[in-house]
C-alpha cells in the first residue's frame, strides 16, 4: 500500500522561490512504487493542492485533507520543503503535532530556536573543539548603543537578521561609520540582529541525517566565491561561487568536523536531514559555527543533493530512507 504523502512548498518570505524549486527536486525523486505525492502550495492567498491541468483545490486546514472527485484525503505524512516562515520556524511542525501527523523535519521545540541564530549559539557553545564568533544580538524595540558594539567587537563584521535565511537582509561591514546603514538594512528583514566578528578563513557546509536509525554525517563541500560572502546572489546564481564536493581537507579535520557535527545534531534534538555551516580558520586550525539550516535547499544544484551524490547515494534512496525514519 502506498503512502500518501503531502509535499508542502512555498511559504511567505522571500525564499518561497527557493522553495519551489526544492519541492521540484524532491518530487522527482520521490518513488512512485512507494509514495503518492500530493504537492501542496502554501502562500499568503491560502493552501491549495494543484493538480496538472485542473483547477487548484483548497486544503481543509481543520484536519490537512482535500476533497478530490469527492472523495476526502487525508495524508500518512508530511513532507516540509518550506524554507523560512512558516515551514523553518516551528509554526508548520506545532500545527501537525496537533494533528497528530508526523512530519519529515525537526520539531516545533527545534525548529523554533535554531531559526534564532543567537538562541542557537548560546546552546552549541559548550561543545567541544567548536568556537563561536563574538556577537552582539540587538532588538528594533529596544535602545542599543552603536558605540558600545564598535567598542566591544572588532570590524570588520557581519550583521543579519536574527531569524532570517538565504542570506537575505545581510551585510558585512567593513568600516564602523558603515554599521548604522547595515542595521537598517537588516531590520527591514528582522525585529532582531545579530551583529558578530568577522572570521577569515574557508566555508564549508556539512549535512547531517539520521537513516537507519544512524546518524550520518555527509562528504563535506566548500564554498568559494569571489564576492564579500555567500550572499543570497551567491548561493542561487549560477557561476558566482565555486563549490567542492566532496572538499579537500585532511582526513584528522574532516574526522573532527564529522564529530562536531554530529555533536550539534544531537545537542538540537534535531531529526530529518539539516546543514551545518562552519568556518575553517587559519591552516586546518579552528571550527567556527555559523549557523545550522533545519530544512536545507534541496534544488538540483543545493548543497545536500551534491552531498548525497557524493557519498554514493541516489536522491530516491535518500529520500525514501528519510520517509521511514521520520514518518515511518
Amino acid at each position: 500500500m502506498k503512502k500518501k504523502i503531502a509535499l508542502l512548498t512555498g511559504g511567505t518570505t522571500g525564499e518561497w522561490v527557493v522553495s519551489v524549486k526544492s519541492a521540484a527536486t524532491i518530487a522527482q525523486n520521490l518513488d512512485a512504487d512507494k509514495f503518492d505525492v500530493y504537492k501542496i502550495m502554501l502562500s499568503q492567498q491560502g493552501w491549495f493542492y494543484e493538480p496538472a491541468g485542473s483547477v487548484k483545490i483548497e486544503v481543509d486546514r481543520n484536519d490537512f485533507s482535500i476533497t478530490l472527485d469527492g472523495k476526502k484525503i487525508k495524508f500518512e505524512g508530511v513532507f516540509i520543503a518550506i524554507h523560512g516562515s512558516p515551514g523553518e520556524d516551528g509554526k508548520l511542525q506545532g500545527y501537525f503535532d496537533m494533528l497528530g501527523i508526523p512530519y519529515t523535519t525537526c520539531d516545533a521545540l527545534t525548529s523554533a530556536v535554531t531559526m534564532n541564530k543567537g538562541y542557537t549559539k548560546a546552546i552549541v557553545n559548550d561543545i567541544e573543539a567548536l568556537n563561536i564568533a563574538r556577537s552582539a544580538q540587538i532588538f528594533k524595540d529596544t535602545a542599543y548603543s552603536l558605540e558600545e558594539i564598535k567598542n566591544t567587537l572588532k570590524v570588520p563584521y557581519f550583521v543579519k537578521p536574527n531569524n532570517g535565511g538565504s542570506s537575505i537582509g545581510m551585510s558585512k561591514v567593513n568600516h564602523p561609520d558603515e554599521l548604522q546603514a547595515a542595521i537598517d538594512r537588516a531590520f527591514k528583514e528582522d525585529n532582531q540582529i545579530l551583529i558578530e566578528e568577522f572570521i577569515s578563513g574557508r566555508e564549508f557546509t556539512i549535512g547531517v541525517v539520521k537513516l537507519d536509525g544512524e546518524i550520518t554525517v555527509l562528504p563535506a563541500t566548500e564554498v568559494e566565491t569571489a564576492k564579500e560572502f555567500f550572499d543570497f546572489e551567491a548561493k542561487y546564481t549560477p557561476g558566482v561561487a565555486t563549490e567542492t564536493t566532496p572538499a579537500v581537507i585532511k582526513k584528522e579535520t574532516l574526522e573532527r568536523v564529522s564529530q562536531i557535527a554530529k555533536a550539534v545534531y544531537l545537542k538540537l534534538n534535531c531529526r530529518g536531514v539539516v546543514r551545518i555551516d562552519f568556518i575553517l580558520n587559519g591552516d586546518e586550525g579552528d571550527f567556527y559555527f555559523i549557523e545550522i539550516n533545519t530544512i536545507p535547499g534541496q534544488t538540483a544544484t543545493s548543497f545536500i543533493p551534491q552531498q548525497v551524490a557524493a557519498a554514493g547515494m541516489k536522491l530516491n534512496d535518500f529520500y525514501t530512507k528519510l520517509i521511514r525514519e521520520t514518518i515511518g
